[in-house]
């Protein structure tokens, strides 16, 4: 019976060509994207899912009741691991860790001068977190204060060898030095954290006395706690402990999971409201869409196309043949369809995956192992019995008598539901168009939208080696440089500032006021090279003695604070008065996502780790080959790493960006698909319909005519599916522009293109069929049988 109905199978391919390559390039499309997709998906979801501990592993966070609402943040003291892992059973391992930092240090050994990513971190590091070490003991690496545990890339590149490097000396920053105590493999790829070496977190105390205070939260605690361990109530312990060791009443602590910081990463209020999980969501759902479209195309050709196999069936049934059977014939053809077009699918997915590799940012790959090979037959069965179940269950349900005399009436709930489906493909492709015009129309708005600073021809990079020691010399000389327009520094990058304070008091504060305010530690000129304008006052001077117990406030700030007259009021910074000299007009520190919050500017040049450098337009070349030469001169061994300004700023929209690109080119599949199958219906009902052509020819119409005849039913059609299109899009792409605080409008142009575009389409590809119909010669028309 299978190899009968393979044969069968075989021979009505080979008889309708145009239908099968029609399905053939449908499916295999359509299983292309969610073979795409579901590797994309897989990789997002595997993210910090490869440590031993997972399911076990927590991250403690930190909620903060604000006046605005409740803060939540991964910053915690350096010294609330030990104190949870003395105080309380449940914790197996506790380790504190620095946080990921865009700088780079120098590493140099002999002659070899290597900039490489450090995180500082306890003596538990390797116990808590599975980065397998090559060489060295996971439970003594770290525990020399000068230790430093590197990767094996790292170790390649500074000594040419992995071997015998234990015990070898390197010179952190031409300043400290440090044995080599272990080699790790390197950090995969699906893991949020990437870096070349770790070293312990002492160091750090030891640069920055009092840093490992209660209340200096500047770390990331974990957690590896024992299993079956109920985390609400560890959640109230570890509350209790904080405040008891830390006398702060108005924060609480909770734990996540480790690996939940890459998907989940966003909370409101401190609630939990998504991140990336979002993309995952809808990329997932777009790839379902896609394959039910190529799923529906099948339907609609083999329902149409019914007439075609009426003989065979009726005879089948005539002979005995019992439903089940019937309908197992046509879902294994289905099926059949289906895994020839998974075939074609892995060819087209084998050639464009570096592509799609270079779009996402990711380093994926076709490997057939025990998941692809799962979901490849799982999706693949399930568009052959999706796709071939209405057309097995039609054509089935038809008596003998009307198949052998092949006198079949098209009954009204089918043809609905042909037309239904044909309106749920284009619904979905119109709602795509309109998604991808509106994700560009906000990334072009976020592009254009003035952040209320320079981003353009403005250059960052860290301050090193000696240019701590002689920084007000080095920007002093630096500003002569031809090409050079201004030059200043401050204590973090600009952009995704996130040093922040409640220590700010005021005349007339609430006692019970908790605002939140992002501060930045800034040299002279800092707010000038940066075009950062003021409301009112003035900036930062030499001319002025004084300014060191000063202040600059944003409008979101004296806002906030409800100070009517700022300029010339006095603040309690810390327990130190400062009195505001300006207020500069609001600018985005952070994405388009985020409100513009309070934020204040103080005189501290001695806490600045970043120089800008404003370069003059049109010169930026020569200008930094200058700088590059003077750099080298004035620090020698560092090399001189810097990035623009503007690269930053666009670095917060990747995901959006990607999101676009990727949309745009699923978007024209699911159109292609959607197409595909129009093309095909639009020849069959040509094909039907060719007596009645060859007769209304004779009889005067005009090609026109038999052009509006062929094309009207599908254009109204394809209108239904505008127009339920409309508002679903206007729902969808709302609520994603919701997710920033600064958006585009949805104007109506965008809905409006989108129709046209649909119709445009629709009118192309049921014309071209109709135009060909309506120029055959009407004498072979009427031949026809």
């Amino acid at each position: 019976m299978f190899k009968h109905n393979l044969l069968v199978s075989y021979r009505n391919f080979k008889h309708s060509k145009s239908t099968f390559f029609i399905n053939l390039i449908g499916l295999s499309t359509g299983l292309a994207c969610a073979l795409l997709i579901f590797l994309w998906v897989n990789d997002e979801m595997s993210f910090d899912k490869f440590h031993k501990n997972e399911g076990q592993l927590f991250q403690v966070m930190t909620l903060t009741q604000m006046s605005n609402g409740i803060e939540t943040s991964w910053s915690t003291s350096c010294i609330l691991a030990e104190n949870l892992a003395k105080e309380l059973p449940e914790v197996q391992n506790a380790v504190t860790v620095s946080p990921p930092e865009n700088s780079k240090s120098l590493l140099s050994y002999e002659s070899n001068f290597i900039k490489a990513s450090a995180i500082y971190a306890g003596e538990e590091y390797f116990n808590v977190f599975s980065y397998n070490l090559i060489n060295g003991d996971d439970q003594q690496v770290l525990s020399l204060e000068n230790s430093i545990v590197i990767s094996e890339e790292l170790a390649m590149k500074l000594f040419h060898s992995t071997e015998n490097v234990i015990g070898k000396t390197i010179q952190l920053d031409l300043k400290t030095l440090c044995s080599v105590t272990g080699i790790f493999e390197g950090t995969p790829a699906n893991s949020t954290v990437q870096f070349d070496c770790v070293l312990p977190y002492q160091q750090v105390i030891k640069k920055y006395p009092g840093i490992d205070a209660w209340g200096e939260n500047y770390w990331n605690t974990f957690l590896v706690l024992h299993k079956g361990t109920d985390i609400n109530q560890f959640n109230k312990k570890i509350s209790d402990v904080f405040q008891k060791k830390s006398n702060n009443i108005t924060a609480t602590l909770f734990v996540r999971p480790y690996s939940a910081q890459y998907l989940y990463d966003k909370y409101e209020n401190g609630v939990q409201s998504g991140g990336r999980i979002e993309y995952v969501k809808l990329f997932s759902a777009i790839a379902l869409f896609i394959l039910l479209i190529a799923c529906i195309n099948f339907m609609n050709l083999s329902t149409a196309k019914a007439s075609g196999r009426l003989k065979e069936t009726g005879i089948k049934k005539a002979t005995g043949a019992n439903r089940m059977s019937i309908v197992f014939q046509f879902l294994q053809e289905s099926v059949l369809m289906s895994f020839l077009s998974l075939i074609a699918a892995l060819a087209f997915v084998a050639i464009i995956l570096p592509q799609f590799n270079s779009f996402t940012g990711k380093h994926l790959a076709l490997r057939f192992d025990t998941n692809l090979i799962l979901a490849g037959l799982s999706i693949t069965l399930f568009t052959g019995l999706l796709s071939g179940s209405y057309p097995a269950l039609f054509l089935s349900s038809l008596s003998p008598k009307s198949m052998l005399t092949r006198k079949l009436k098209n009954s009204l709930g089918e043809l609905w539901i042909r037309k239904g489906l044909v309106i749920f493909q284009f619904a979905v492709s119109v709602i795509l168009i309109i998604s991808v015009l509106v994700v560009y129309k906000q990334i072009g708005f976020i592009q254009t939208k003035n952040p209320g600073y320079d981003i353009e021809h403005v250059i960052c990079f860290e301050k090193e080696g000696g240019l701590g020691n002689n920084l007000e010399a080095f920007l002093s000389q630096m500003k002569n440089i031809p090409g050079v327009v201004n030059a200043s520094s401050m204590s973090w990058n600009l952009v995704g500032n996130e040093g922040s304070t409640d220590g700010v008091h005021w005349k007339g504060k609430n006692a019970d006021d908790r605002t939140s305010f992002f501060l930045q530690y800034v040299n002279f000129d800092l707010l000038e090279t940066l075009g950062i304008d003021m409301k009112e006052g003035r900036t930062f001077s030499r001319d002025f003695g004084s300014d060191q117990t000063t202040i600059i406030f944003n409008e979101a700030a004296v806002k906030s604070m409800g100070i009517q007259n700022p300029v010339g009021e006095t603040v309690n910074l810390w327990g130190q008065d400062k009195q505001i000299i300006g207020v500069t007009k609001d600018f985005h520190f952070q994405s388009l996502h985020e409100e513009i919050r309070p934020s204040f500017f103080v005189l501290y040049s001695g806490n600045n780790s970043q120089i800008v450098v404003k370069i003059k337009a049109g010169m930026e070349g020569e200008t930094l080959n200058r700088l590059r030469n003077f750099y080298q001169e004035y620090n020698p061994g560092f090399p001189f790493d810097f990035k623009f300004l503007d690269e930053n700023y666009q670095a917060q929209y990747v995901a959006e960006k990607r999101f676009a690109i990727l949309s745009r080119y699923f978007a024209g599949l699911a159109i292609l698909i959607s197409c595909l199958g129009l093309f095909g219906l639009a020849a069959y009902s040509a094909e039907k319909r060719n007596k009645e052509i060859g007769i209304r020819k004779i009889n005067g119409a005009t090609a026109v005519d038999i052009i509006n005849l062929l094309s009207g039913e599908f254009i109204r059609i394809v209108s239904i599916s505008i127009l339920i299109a409309f508002p679903v899009s206007f729902l969808i792409a709302r609520n994603w522009l919701d997710s920033f605080a600064y958006r585009t409008t949805l104007s109506l142009w965008i809905f409006i293109l989108a129709g046209l575009a649909a119709l445009s389409i629709v009118i192309i590809t049921v014309g071209g069929q109709s135009w060909r119909a309506a120029s055959r010669n009407p004498v072979e028309s009427l031949r026809y049988e």
